[in-house]
């Protein structure tokens, strides 16, 4: 018994050609750079409520009192000491 496929058993897949109309094609390259631009946000987001927390504890950021600084912590998922 062979465990792996011999030369003869590969399947060779061709791809066909797409013909995609340019509006169409306009419409997904947004979409697709859209997606990117979501996702670098996502992923941006430890960095910008660690500026945000260096700012509060610098002082930097004035407000109205310290149980909402924990609010605004706690609503971005960090446990507040």
């Amino acid at each position: 018994m062979l465990l792996y496929p011999t030369v003869q058993q590969l399947v060779v897949v061709r791809m066909e050609t797409l013909e995609v109309k340019k509006s169409d094609f306009s419409r997904i390259l947004s979409m697709a750079e859209l997606l990117v631009h979501e996702v670098e946000h996502a992923l941006s987001q430890d960095e910008i409520v660690r500026k945000r927390v260096k700012d509060i504890k610098s002082g930097r950021v004035k407000g109205k009192s310290e149980g909402d600084y924990y609010e605004y912590l706690k609503k971005r998922g960090i446990k507040a000491c």
